[in-house]
């Protein structure tokens, strides 16, 4: 690819990278959003279907450009203890936590748009075609690991560090319930209500002058 950055913007990254101590989430997507400032978009090469360039790594955090020319779904993942800030530069990109028993939230951030994540956390990325983010990490990752299921049974499969991870198709389907069948949850659901509202009305003994059989909501006061 070609260089994103200028020779001279080296020593401006190790600066921003600066620190005696690992970083706070908060921390990261600062000094990913200042790493974000030096890249040059137009000098980058767009061949091909992406790839992750390290920007910096030292004792307390890594940083990464990736660049994603063809839709990326990274799948559910953890970073072994590691907190990320993520800064987007072009393109949009969707972050979703791995939820239970609630609908599925994936948040939409855009260019010049930031958010961070804790270490304890397990997501997704999805990534529009030509998105380009630049991840923080701290503590450097020491490993991923990888969930999706196996049987019916949830597995986490741990990768090295700089090894992409791969969509959790299984996971995914599990988890996300197809617009058919949530439509339908929702007309069973309005087709109990009526019938509700039918047997509330016909125990009603109304009082107001409705004719016999007319099926009208009426104001009982207690």
């Amino acid at each position: 690819m070609s260089a994103p950055l200028a020779e001279s913007d080296t020593a401006r990254l190790r600066a921003i990278a600066a620190s005696d101590r690992p970083l706070a989430p908060h921390e990261c997507a600062e000094r990913a959003r200042l790493a974000a400032a030096l890249i040059e978009p137009g000098r980058l090469d767009r061949s091909g279907p992406g790839e992750a360039v390290l920007l910096w790594r030292d004792e307390h955090s890594e940083a990464w450009l990736n660049l994603w020319w063809q839709p990326r779904d990274t799948g559910y993942h953890d970073h072994t203890g590691s907190c990320v800030g993520v800064h987007v530069i072009e393109g949009r990109a969707w972050h979703e936590p791995l939820t239970i028993g609630k609908p599925p939230n994936a948040r939409e951030h855009g260019p010049g748009e930031s958010f961070w994540l804790p270490g304890e956390g397990i997501h997704r990325m999805d990534h529009q075609a030509g998105a380009v983010t630049v991840h923080v990490y701290s503590p450097p990752i020491q490993a991923i690991g990888h969930y999706d299921l196996h049987d019916g049974q949830l597995r986490r499969t741990q990768h090295l560090p700089h090894q992409p991870s791969p969509p959790s198709a299984a996971l995914y389907e599990a988890l996300h319930e197809p617009a058919s069948a949530h439509l339908a949850s929702h007309r069973q659901a309005a087709n109990l209500c009526h019938r509700h509202l039918q047997r509330t009305l016909y125990a009603v003994d109304c009082t107001c002058g409705c004719s016999p059989g007319t099926i009208k909501v009426c104001l009982v006061r207690p």
